[in-house]
């Protein structure tokens, strides 16, 4: 199924997100509104390095000048965003079919790869040196709030970057339209990485993520990021659901 379509319904609620805004009778944001530079070492969802690093997606909000702060409404905000996101999306979609149209007629087919790949404590030093490799080359890059911008600052300079973190009060994107993003773009061949801190099988929802993606026929990959074992272990202590989906991941992974 075409990103087009797929797209349309991850933003179903985004449509009527814009009728709301419609029904303010202001004029149309024509800005990305954003909070000033973060001391967080990790990603915040309206700061402004989160908007340079993913302006790719923002090209003709952020070439136009400030207008109209968007209501205070995180819905809104979150459905407004995604809208704002579509037509690039779309027209990223389009280039990687082309590609991939191009790769049949020298005789290579079938999808793309997604890898899970972590990032540890955000140190980029404790990279292994395949996250390094697959992060430089990949066509699309989704990443967590918990990767850190000096791990981000690897990522080649061609990567597409998508932020799809979740804070207390934000969901970026829900977790059944991150499952649709990377179906949709590994469908049309393209190579895509889900970049989470840590390692991408705690904590992370890396294994309901492999599980969607197999069960598609997508060939999924795991690069794991460094954390202690004793934290590992204490965690699926005190944590049943994550031994599930730990559990869930090897079930894949032997399958």
């Amino acid at each position: 199924m075409s990103l087009l379509s797929k797209v349309h319904g991850i933003s179903s609620s985004s449509n009527a997100g814009l009728r709301k805004f419609e029904s303010f009778k202001l004029k149309r944001v024509r800005s990305i509104h954003y909070a000033s530079h973060s001391n967080s070492p990790f990603i915040e969802w309206h700061s402004v390095e989160r908007y340079k690093r993913d302006n790719w997606i923002y090209k003709s909000e952020l070439q136009q000048p400030p207008s109209h702060p968007l209501p205070a409404d995180p819905s809104f905000v979150r459905d407004y965003d995604i809208a704002q996101q579509l037509p690039e999306l779309k027209k990223l979609l389009q280039v990687l079919k082309e590609k991939r149209r191009e790769s049949y007629d020298s005789g290579k087919r079938g999808p793309g790869n997604v890898f899970l790949v972590g990032t540890g404590p955000g140190d980029p030093e404790l990279l292994t040196l395949r996250a390094l490799r697959v992060i430089q080359s990949a066509d699309l890059v989704l990443y967590d709030r918990l990767v850190s911008n000096d791990v981000l600052n690897l990522v080649g300079p061609d990567v597409r970057l998508l932020y799809v973190g979740k804070t207390a009060g934000y969901h970026s994107r829900t977790q059944e339209e991150i499952h649709e993003l990377l179906l949709s773009f590994a469908e049309v061949g393209a190579t895509v990485v889900r970049l989470k801190g840590g390692d991408p099988l705690v904590f992370g929802r890396g294994g309901e993520e492999m599980d969607f993606l197999q069960q598609q026929g997508i060939e999924v990959k795991v690069i794991p990021g460094m954390i202690p074992y004793n934290c590992k272990a204490s965690a699926l202590f005190l944590f049943p659901e994550i031994l599930m989906l730990e559990l869930a991941s090897l079930k894949s992974l032997v399958n």
